[in-house]
């Protein structure tokens, strides 16, 4: 009974072809494990489960199967990860001329700020982030520039720029810094000329240029456009021996160093130079081989370690510029602007601009490239923890959504336009230490981000309600309705050693009949009990205390295992409803053999598996309809319809005896005869020809097992043939014979004499003879010359 009782859920194995068999293929030994391993993956812990032959392995199904299996629904284990929003303040609506003065720790701009995840390996959580670019959001910007030689009519034009930016960027935002650094290069040979006279005027000429120097904090941000014209236009020009400058070693300390002054809000650093740059690998020059530890070196606002450090990477400038959340405008010449704009494509949230020969145009450079860099706003992440992915999805201005790398960012963003971005995070797996991860998620440039709290359901429940050392189980934990063993045990109550495992007693137990299969080849003794293998697709299964009992092996029609009609139990079909057969292949409906006069097989048949089988071998088809050698209906009945209705026809002697099988019905005319439309049984309609070719016309039909036949009173005769126009008409077709004849005859010899007359024209045009004499004239006179006269 126990067996039967476990193979009645076999079938519903069978359903587990995806997910399921990814369930069961895991061999999952605990609740923790099973639920790592699919999304849809289910374990059931009610104790009584598990049947003969079962692993502990087979309580972890997919969902549906373990319903089928009968696990009750409150048994299964199958823990869902959630969303919880924790802070959701909404985003800023500020206007630019608005009466409120807000700090910029009061503006948000993008929602919500955190969350906390619950991940469960396989499931993705999805949650929407949103972000408004704020109106007269504050701005910090730094202008850092280029004092070697080169660049000293530049430093004219850029003497005024504090009050006329701070009046042109009043059209942006209300709030506005702005600060001044420069830089020429690193203070060692060969970058510079260390000659006493060189250190203290590196120009040529009679040129006044100040001693050389890596770079300057010359103002902190301020909002003092007049202080900043005053300083810069206290600064000389320096110089330097090669054309590379030391630009990268300033952007590094402009980026991590307090002393500029920045705040959590816009932060753009203006670059300004009319050279390219050294980088990593460059310090090695002036013997300078330390990497650059990006840490702030700046001593009465001078960087005063370029001596001693080498110049930063681009991947390092990189990382600190996103981390301080800078964005980077490359004012440059014509000439550079190649080299700038491949370095633009390293470093993200950055712009390039061509800056005249004078810096002229440095305000316009400035305004575009601004509006260019907050018209696009990119999302990045913090590091993720082993096994965890993250997926971008943005729904941009006008509903335009992007996918893959696209869908991290959004394009010409006007302020005061909303845009959001679907964001899916999905674990593969539980982390090793179990325990909560954090990253956060920003937009690029901007100081405002998102926090993200991951905790990970590594474990069921019920494990929590575990029963260590619990009687139930030999030294092992009872959880989730089975027993965890501990280190050495096995077996499903732990009752075994590892030991102790193949001993021949305990192998005893396994064979069938004391046999010599072990589990009948089918499985493996584990403490005298036998656990059955696991075949390569999931959904055949061995069963049975011995493993003798399989799924897989039962007859099949039509090549389906019990003819799709039924379910394999123990090497034996058990067939639906209306089947039966060995194969389930034998179908107990009769519907398939009812013909269309509703009777099964047409009355000349039996049916037998859902197909007639004629009783008459002169009938044949699927309801026995067809008679190859039989006449038709029509053909069958007519002498005896011709004898009863109008006492005529080969059978009118023997009417009474052989025509009495069906009801005679006269009618007047054709039109009073049955309907095929009008009736529900089947009906025939005849036209027969008598002996004098007369037709007469007639229905039959059988209804309720009598034969009707209806016939009409009136025969049809054809009409006797009129004979004049009949000789007429033979008549006329001689006469019309005999002209066409006398027509041809005549054509035929016309053509004949001009054939003639042409060829005698032919010939007479080819004689030749003498025109002047007859040809067949012949003369009267005939003149005899005597021989022998000489004429003496």
């Amino acid at each position: 009974m126990t067996i039967l009782h476990m193979d009645m859920f076999l079938p519903f194995i069978l359903l587990s072809l995806t997910q399921g068999s990814i369930c069961i293929k895991a061999n999952a030994q605990s609740c923790g494990d099973c639920i790592q391993v699919a999304e849809t993956c289910g374990w059931c812990s009610d104790e009584n489960f598990l049947t003969v032959g079962e692993s502990k392995s087979a309580r972890c199904d997919d969902l549906e199967s373990l319903k089928k299996r009968n696990c009750n629904v409150t048994k299964i284990e199958n823990p869902r990860g959630h969303i919880t929003v924790n802070k959701n303040k909404p985003v800023t609506n500020r206007k630019k001329d608005g009466a409120e003065k807000l700090k910029p720790e009061q503006i948000t701009q993008i929602q919500p700020q955190k969350l906390t995840l619950t991940l469960r390996s396989g499931e993705p959580q999805t949650f929407e982030l949103k972000f408004k670019r704020a109106e007269d959001y504050p701005i910090d910007l730094y202008y850092l520039m280029d004092l070697s030689f080169s660049m000293k009519d530049d430093l004219e034009n850029v003497k005024n720029l504090g009050t006329d930016l701070m009046r042109e960027m009043q059209e942006i935002t209300s709030d506005f810094r702005i600060g001044f650094g420069s830089f020429v290069e690193k203070t060692v040979m060969p970058y510079i000329s260390t000659t006493p006279a060189r250190l203290s005027n590196p120009c040529t000429g009679n040129q006044n240029c100040t001693s050389p120097f890596s770079y300057k904090n010359v103002l902190k941000l301020t909002e003092n456009g007049d202080e900043f014209n005053r300083l810069v236009s206290q600064q000389q020009i320096s110089g330097n021996l090669d054309s590379p400058e030391g630009g990268f070693d300033a952007i590094m300390q402009v980026a991590v160093c307090e002393h500029i002054g920045w705040r959590n809000v816009t932060r753009l650093l203006v670059f300004s130079t009319d050279a390219g740059f050294h980088f990593a690998g460059d310090g090695k020059l002036g013997g300078i081989v330390l990497p650059n530890d990006g840490k702030c070196h700046l001593e009465n606002n001078a960087y005063t370690m370029s001596h001693y450090y080498d110049y930063p990477s681009i991947a390092h400038l990189v990382q600190k510029l996103s981390d301080h959340n800078i964005q980077t405008i490359f004012a440059v010449t014509e000439e550079f602007q190649p080299v700038y704009k491949e370095l633009k494509n390293l470093i993200p949230k950055s712009a390039v601009g061509t800056l005249s020969s004078n810096s002229s145009n440095v305000i316009k450079l400035i305004i575009d490239a601004y509006n260019s860099l907050s018209s696009e706003v990119i999302l990045e992440n913090g590091r993720l923890p082993e096994g965890v992915s993250i997926n971008y999805k943005s729904i941009c201005k006008n509903g335009v959504e992007g996918t893959g790398e696209n869908g991290r960012k959004c394009s010409n963003i006007s302020i005061g336009d909303e845009v959001s971005f679907k964001i899916s995070i999905e674990s593969q797996k539980c982390p090793s230490h179990g325990k909560s991860e954090v990253i956060k998620i920003k937009p690029l440039g901007f100081t405002e981000e998102v926090e993200v709290v991951l905790n990970f359901i590594c474990d069921c429940q019920c494990a929590a309600e575990g029963q260590p050392n619990s009687d139930v189980c030999h030294n092992g934990t009872f959880e989730c309705g089975a027993c965890k063993c501990n280190e050495g045990r096995i077996g499903r109550l732990c009752e075994c050693s590892k030991d102790e495992v193949r001993t021949e007693d305990l192998d005893a137990n396994c064979r069938k009949d004391n046999g010599t299969d072990i589990c009948s080849n089918n499985g493996d003794c584990v403490c005298g009990t036998c656990e059955c293998k696991k075949r390569e697709n999931p959904a055949e299964v061995y069963s049975g205390k011995y493993c003798e009992c399989d799924n897989f092996n039962c007859d099949r029609s039509n090549n389906k295992l019990c003819g799709g009609h039924g379910r394999c139990e123990c090497r034996k079909c058990i067939c639906d409803a209306n089947y039966t057969g060995s194969a389930c292949d034998c179908s107990l409906d009769t519907s398939t053999c009812l013909a269309k006069n509703g009777q099964i097989c047409n009355g000349r048949g039996t049916c037998d598996c859902g197909n007639c089988k004629c009783t008459n071998p002169k009938f044949q088809g699927p309801t026995c309809e067809i008679c190859p050698t039989c006449p038709g209906v029509c053909t069958e009945h007519k002498d005896c319809v011709q004898c009863r209705a109008f006492d005529a026809g080969e059978k009118k002697d023997t009417c009474k005896q052989e025509c009495n099988y069906f009801e005679l019905k006269m009618v007047k005319d054709r039109e009073k005869l049955p309907q095929p439309t009008d009736q529900s049984f089947p009906l025939t309609h005849c036209k027969e020809r008598d002996a004098n070719d007369c037709w007469f016309y007639y229905t039959f039909a059988i209804r309720n097992d009598t034969k009707e036949v209806y016939v009409v009173e009136n025969l049809e005769c054809p009409a006797g043939p009129d004979i004049i126009p009949i000789v007429a008409g033979v008549v006329a077709g001689i006469v019309l014979i005999g002209l066409a004849l006398l027509l041809i005859w005549k054509l035929l010899m016309i053509i004949h004499d001009r054939r003639e007359f042409a060829k005698f024209e032919k010939e007479k045009m080819n004689a030749k003879w003498d025109t002047g004499e007859n040809p067949i004239y012949k003369s009267a006179v005939t003149t005899v010359v005597n021989p022998k006269y000489e004429g003496k």
